[in-house]
């Protein structure tokens, strides 16, 4: 298979795994509305689903750097997530669909830093750029998954919306046994406690405790951003699903289609530039929102909030690796358990700023992004 094939059926299992995700940014707000939930409970349900693929982060990873045959690993992923949302949509109560919410989040998580993994060992340096490509795929969904969730709502309940949107997963475990064939073996090397106590070592102190820092940081902003614009579009506006859709898709459209060029011209000019700069203008863009400007003006300052954090991501993700030099798989591992783990905190802080005003998690967005803007500039990167 050559590495332009390759990189399309990584870049769709992407989607295809990313696409129930996706859905659930505006499957969470009606479920909240519908059961009567507060902005505190909204953002705590995308906080449990992002706390429990955390958990599968580091392990994917490290079994990234140490099992033989990856594809299957990668197979299995399509699978655990699809199941886990169709059982999601039957969940009786809140604690019941958190749960199931959280276990589907395992199966979803585990995809990334094994595919990431293969990625960067296979393009060592052109890897910002490979993870570019195969972020569009996570991006398309989560332009796609909210806006095809917005018009589904319209005719089904959040029940239905959210098992349809289980199918891509499903589908895509069946196209991908022949795929999963083609994913180059690595040496099969027993697990050491040694590994992770480098590991830990490279990321507690100095260079690597601030990269910890400025993800954590940017990341939290995004998430903030992210679990509450639904919310906000249909509570401070009046908008209806559709709609709500349509904005949300466009929100991720920019930064869909900048991450491959962003990714490519960090390996070209450095990470600090391209990082200080995109966590900069969505900090400054936030920061406006905390001053209620009209909708469209609002808009225009979403979009470049979410689209300038998104695609700086693959940059991001390619600055760990730079940083740790090996064990690639396992070094993603950390940086997506970081990025979509502890950053999920974002949501139920954003969610508390909400039950005091809008312009305060707006605020809450900007001070995060800024904060990770002053790290970046800090950071001596390889």
């Amino acid at each position: 298979m050559n590495d332009r094939i390759f990189l399309t059926w990584f870049t769709l299992g992407h989607l295809a795994n990313d696409w129930p995700v996706a859905a659930l940014w505006l499957i969470v707000p009606t479920i909240g509305i519908q059961m009567g939930l507060s902005p505190t409970e909204i953002g705590l349900l995308f906080t449990i689903l992002n706390m429990g693929g955390a958990l599968a982060y580091l392990p994917a990873g490290m079994l990234s750097d140490h099992v033989s045959n990856r594809g299957h690993l990668l197979l299995a992923t399509f699978f655990w997530a699809g199941i886990s949302f169709v059982l999601a949509a039957m969940a009786p109560g809140y604690w019941s669909l958190a749960l199931l919410l959280a276990i589907a989040g395992l199966g979803n998580a585990a995809w990334h830093p094994i595919a990431a993994g293969v990625l960067t060992r296979e393009h060592g340096t052109r890897r910002a750029h490979a993870l570019g490509i195969h972020a569009i795929g996570g991006s398309v969904a989560e332009v796609l998954a909210p806006l095809s969730v917005g018009f589904l709502l319209v005719w089904v309940d959040w029940r239905g919306a959210l098992a349809l949107s289980a199918l891509p997963a499903l589908l895509m475990g069946f196209f991908f046994i022949w795929v999963a064939r083609a994913v180059p073996t690595v040496e099969n090397r027993p697990f050491a406690k040694q590994d992770i106590a480098d590991m830990l070592n490279i990321w507690r102190r100095g260079m690597g405790l601030r990269i910890v820092v400025m993800i954590c940081l940017c990341n939290m902003a995004l998430m903030a951003l992210l679990s509450m614009i639904p919310l906000y579009l249909a509570d401070r506006h009046g908008l209806g699903p559709a709609q709500v859709g349509i904005i949300f898709a466009a929100l991720l459209v920019s930064g869909a289609a900048a991450q491959p060029f962003v990714g490519a011209l960090s390996d070209s000019i450095g990470r600090r530039p391209v990082l200080v700069t995109g966590t900069a203008i969505a900090g400054i863009a936030c920061a406006l929102q905390a001053f209620e400007p009209p909708l469209w003006l609002a808009i225009a300052a979403m979009i470049i909030a979410v689209g300038a954090l998104d695609a700086i991501r693959s940059a991001m993700l390619a600055a760990t690796v730079d940083h740790s030099h090996h064990r690639e798989g396992t070094t993603l591992g950390v940086a997506f358990a970081l990025m979509d783990g502890v950053s999920a905190l974002g949501a139920v802080l954003a969610g508390i700023a909400v039950g005091i005003s809008w312009p305060h998690m707006f605020a809450l967005a900007a001070a995060l992004s800024l904060g990770s803007t002053g790290f970046a500039v800090a950071i001596r990167f390889r």
